[in-house]
């Protein structure tokens, strides 16, 4: 296995032009991407937290892929202790301005473009945020479902979030949803324990039962079509590419497994350590906007693979 370091502040400091030439450790990364998106197209790309840092939604883990908070909430305790639920409620109903006004970045926007030149066969995304798809990016997986849809586990209603989050405004019209400055990719928040013991979680308006997230939680299995497709579609790309997941859950990490498995070439391009690095041919510890901006730009010099 090959691992270039492409520094972050080096990195950054090309991405806003203030320096000129990229460092040399940045620039070789580019190229050994580019060269390897070129030889194996199209690819199955993986995606995580760290696609959507630059959009001003935190990630979860530091470089290590130790916790940087603590753990989201267990499926099992949102559904059986109505205290958690109200936590979760309260906290989410908090946070989701953040995320509702995240915007995508250069490493969604250039997936998109990488998409669009049939380069790229399937996008499997696990976050839960929508900004792939808010980038033009059309054959996006959302491998952990998405925030801004909430659903019955009673009756299978779905409702927008924007919905859910009018029903908890009428329910609590004294708490008001002011984003601070930290939270987490689920739009989790800190909040005083005297505001999470008052809060008010509504019951589905058509039949009364609860309302949770249209997201995977953890303790949770990820629905087995979501999964049955996500490899099928892996079974038809060249290669893997994994954006910004140290692949800590095993629910992302199974794809680089079975690629590994199948003999297909996996790249890494994360900042920090992953679960995959010992299956990776590729492993470039770099940011991931401006390595994927350059790897493009030097793709565009040669013709680009017809759409499959």
């Amino acid at each position: 296995m090959s691992t270039l370091a492409a520094g972050l502040p080096a990195a950054r400091q090309a991405a806003d032009g203030t320096t000129g030439e990229p460092s040399t450790a940045a620039a070789t990364g580019a190229r050994a991407l580019a060269a390897f998106i070129r030889t194996h197209a199209p690819l199955f790309v993986l995606t995580g937290a760290g696609c959507s840092t630059d959009s001003g939604i935190p990630d979860y883990r530091d470089e290590a892929g130790h916790w940087k908070r603590a753990e989201p909430i267990r499926y099992q305790r949102f559904v059986r202790e109505p205290a958690a639920r109200r936590r979760y409620w309260a906290r989410s109903f908090v946070g989701w301005p953040r995320v509702a006004a995240a915007r995508p970045n250069i490493t969604h926007r250039t997936l998109a473009a990488l998409e669009a030149r049939g380069l790229v066969t399937q996008i499997v995304t696990q976050n839960v945020d929508g900004l792939h798809q808010r980038s033009g990016a059309r054959r996006v997986l959302d491998l952990h479902g998405r925030l801004d849809v909430v659903d019955c586990l009673d009756c299978g209603l779905r409702l927008p979030r924007e919905r859910m989050q009018a029903l908890l405004a009428q329910h609590n019209p004294d708490c008001v949803p002011v984003a601070p400055e930290v939270s987490a990719p689920d739009g989790d928040v800190l909040l005083g324990d005297a505001v999470q013991a008052g809060f008010r979680v509504p019951d589905c308006p058509r039949c009364g039962g609860m309302l949770k997230p249209a997201v995977v939680f953890f303790g949770e299995n990820v629905p087995r079509p979501r999964v049955a497709h996500a490899m099928d579609q892996l079974a038809r790309a060249g290669g893997v590419l994994v954006v910004g997941s140290s692949l800590t859950v095993f629910s992302g990490y199974r794809f680089c497994r079975q690629a590994a498995q199948a003999g297909q070439p996996i790249a890494i391009l994360n900042l920090g350590h992953t679960r995959a690095d010992d299956l990776a041919g590729l492993k470039l510890n770099a940011a991931c906007g401006p390595t994927l901006t350059a790897a493009l730009a030097l793709l565009e010099q040669a013709p680009p693979r017809p759409s499959v």
